[in-house]
């Protein structure tokens, strides 16, 4: 049985003799390939974590690869995501608005009144109304939903308009 079997780099000692052979070369490795911005030296400690959680898998012979391809990976993800972060630091959002705060008042208190007005529609109006204003559905299915003929629904929609115009100053609706 070769050596290799026999060793186990679960073993403290196994792993701390692998951590003393390579990290010095996996930070060196690291640093000359991605540079000081991207942490190498955190990347190398994170390797050897993964390493230490892998232990039962990895076998003595193939840890020095395991370790060089996993930290190599990291870089690269880290990489990645800096780019995501610079592109989203380069878009930022618009904080201001073209509307004027007399404006904004105005939309307020019209929105106040549109609720106090649909308030005052019989439940029968209301419903019909939203079912065909809001969910866009035809005459047909609203009568259909309601247990109404489509005469019913379309006078219920008419009258509802008829109160909307009059408590709301140039009120229209496609």
């Amino acid at each position: 049985m070769s050596k290799d079997l026999k060793e186990d780099i679960c073993e403290e000692t196994v792993f701390e003799r692998v951590y003393n052979k390579y990290s010095k070369d996996l930070n060196d490795f690291l640093y000359y390939k991605y540079g000081a911005q991207y942490n190498p030296s955190d990347k190398a400690q994170d390797a050897f974590m993964k390493l230490w959680d892998n232990c039962k898998k990895v076998t003595l012979s193939k840890a020095k690869s395991f370790l060089f391809t996993v930290a190599n990976n990291m870089m690269l993800n880290e990489i990645k995501h800096q780019k995501v972060v610079m592109k989203f630091e380069k878009e930022t959002p618009k904080k201001y608005t073209n509307e004027t705060p007399e404006f904004l008042l105005e939309k307020e208190q019209y929105f106040e009144r549109y609720q106090a007005v649909l308030e005052s529609l019989t439940d029968e109006q209301r419903v019909a109304f939203l079912l065909s204003k809001v969910e866009g559905k035809k005459h047909a299915e609203i009568a259909e939903m309601l247990g109404v003929t489509k005469k019913v629904v379309e006078y219920r929609i008419y009258s509802a308009f008829d109160k909307l115009k009059e408590g709301l100053d140039d009120f229209k609706i496609k």
